[in-house]
């Protein structure tokens, strides 16, 4: 749908003014120009020129309901009737089957709206309602009644109405506000485009991408440049080898009434569980605005083989690649956790083994949150050693915006107090900024200010009695428990200085033998191939390369 969006949105401001819906090679060429221009300057950021955006648009719409009004009264000052909806009822009588059918032409009438949706990843419930109610929708009833007024006295210019509506004296103007909006609205798609592409990735829906902060106060703006290069080569690919606004604006059709229909479907989930209404109120919104929509629906699938199959087979194959991927990283983390090594067997093997301790702090990354991850396991019966300080650390992506820093992580202590081993549970919200240059030192903040934690008021009350002369059994070993904790506090920092590891795996993810043939093509061939093209885990992390151990191990799901 997005891809259809930014290839309806270039196009059809150097088409509109033709006489048909063929575009012509100088068009094409201009519209491919546009779209090259736009996504080479992503890498730039929106927080450069964005302060021009909400200018452009405002003056967009003020012109588009000028234009309007003066065609209301300049051609057909009825037409404000066409706001009851008695002219709704009489158009279906009246048309039949083919008024039915023009549903398909009209939906795009409310394109856009969709968008929406995205902003409230950006801005506040409030401010797009305030927007849309107070600005944006008068201006674009205007626009339509006014169009439709000239139609009425001019009705051979249906092709390109909106431009031949625009009087001669102000069409330059129109024009060059109309292709700068244009290239705004395509700028919303593409940015919100890489919010939710952030946000999927962070819930393994995704494969892992670059994320480019462009932005140091704005964490919201972001670059890919894996998915903006491919949406590019896309968007071209489309708009040369469709050459036909009817075509696209078919398959844009389609797509967004389908994204409409969806989310209202979704909603019936909102009401129900999210906001704990009765299951009758959410069947009834479902019921009014469903029907609506499943109308629209129903017209615009009559045109599936006229360019709405396009939006069709690349959602297929989109969210195909996205289920493959979230299958294959939940049965790699099932194989973790059901391979797992248990702690106390771990310390049983090392007198045996005469595992060596080497200065230092390591940092095992993994998903296993109780245990020893098999890829430790691994790594320590290949090479019995392992450094003074380790600290088992897994992240945690969860199904909300931010995690506040104060309860991002969760740090405890695991094994012999003879033996420093940590383990530290890191959580995220998909909106969440990971700062990995940062991450190394808040780590070890958090484990020292672990150790230095005050002990209970009661302990605390035996400890000062210990301190004025009632020393008893309980307040000596309150004493030691302090002196070791000091202890173990130093060793921390003298290990950090020593040096800091990472320690993350490097698997490879096979199907069994007995595996049916669909999950050996799904797990061995598309997840492989995803696996292989997308960027390794250290990248994602930010983990420095002369610091990284990464140890191999064949995963059988």
């Amino acid at each position: 749908m997005i891809l259809i969006r930014l290839i309806k949105d270039h196009g059809k401001i150097f088409s509109q003014f033709l006489t048909c819906s063929y575009v012509p090679d100088y068009t094409v060429a201009i519209a491919c120009v546009i779209l090259v221009g736009v996504f080479a300057l992503q890498h730039c950021g929106t927080h450069r020129i964005g302060f021009l955006f909400s200018p452009i648009l405002i003056a967009w719409l003020l012109c588009i309901s000028g234009v309007g009004i003066y065609n209301i009264f300049h051609w057909n000052p009825d037409v404000v009737k066409a706001l009851s909806p008695y002219y709704i009822y009489n158009f279906f009588i009246k048309t039949g089957t083919a008024g039915w059918s023009s549903l398909g032409g009209i939906v795009l009438c409310a394109t856009g709206a969709e968008a929406m949706f995205a902003d409230l990843g950006h801005f506040s419930e409030l401010s797009v309602r305030i927007a849309f109610t107070g600005l944006v929708y008068p201006c674009l009833v205007l626009a339509y009644m006014g169009e439709a007024a000239y139609l009425s006295k001019n009705r051979g210019d249906l092709q390109s109405s909106f431009y031949k509506a625009v009087p001669d004296a102000i069409f330059l103007p129109v024009f060059i506000i109309a292709t700068l909006a244009t290239v705004v609205g395509s700028q919303a798609i593409i940015s919100a485009t890489f919010s939710i592409i952030s946000q999927c990735r962070a819930l393994n829906c995704f494969p892992r991408v670059k994320i480019v902060h462009t932005s140091n106060n704005i964490h919201g703006q972001i670059y890919i440049p894996e998915v903006n290069w491919v949406l590019m080569i896309l968007c071209l690919a489309v708009v040369v080898g469709f050459r036909d606004t009817a075509t696209i604006g078919n398959a844009y059709g389609l797509a967004v009434i389908t994204v409409m229909l969806v989310t209202t479907l979704l909603m019936f989930l909102i009401i129900s569980t999210v906001w704990n209404k009765h299951v009758f109120l959410a069947f009834l919104f479902v019921v009014i605005f469903g029907f609506v929509e499943l109308s629209y629906f129903d017209a615009c699938l009559a045109k599936l083989h006229k360019g709405g199959w396009f939006p069709l087979v690349v959602s297929a194959v989109v969210l195909s690649l996205m289920s493959i991927w979230h299958y294959g990283t939940i049965k790699k983390q099932a194989f973790e956790l059901e391979n797992k090594v248990s702690l106390d067997c771990l310390l049983r093997l090392g007198p045996c083994m005469g595992i060596a301790r080497v200065p230092g702090v390591c940092l095992v990354y993994s998903h296993v949150t109780s245990g020893v991850p098999p890829m430790f396991a691994h790594f320590v019966t290949n090479f019995p050693a392992f450094h003074q300080i380790l600290i088992f650390v897994s992240i945690q992506s969860l199904i909300v915006p931010k995690v506040p820093v104060s309860d991002r992580f969760h740090v405890s202590r695991i094994g012999p107090p003879e033996l420093p081993l940590f383990r530290c549970v890191v959580r995220y919200g998909y909106k969440d900024i990971r700062d990995s240059y940062a991450f190394e030192t808040q780590l070890i903040e958090k484990i020292s200010e672990f150790l230095k934690r005050d002990l209970s008021s009661e302990q605390m009350v035996v400890i000062e009695q210990s301190l004025h002369g009632a020393k008893t059994r309980r307040s000596r070993e309150l004493r030691f428990q302090c002196q070791e904790s000091s202890e173990d506090v130093n060793e921390l920092m003298e290990a950090e200085e020593a040096g800091v590891v990472y320690m993350i795996g490097h698997t490879c993810v096979i199907s069994n033998e007995a595996s049916c043939i669909l999950k050996k093509f799904v797990i061995n061939v598309v997840y492989g191939f995803l696996r292989r093209n997308s960027r390794s885990p250290a990248a994602s992390l930010g983990i420095p390369h002369a610091a990284l151990i990464e140890v191999g191990r064949v995963y059988r799901v």
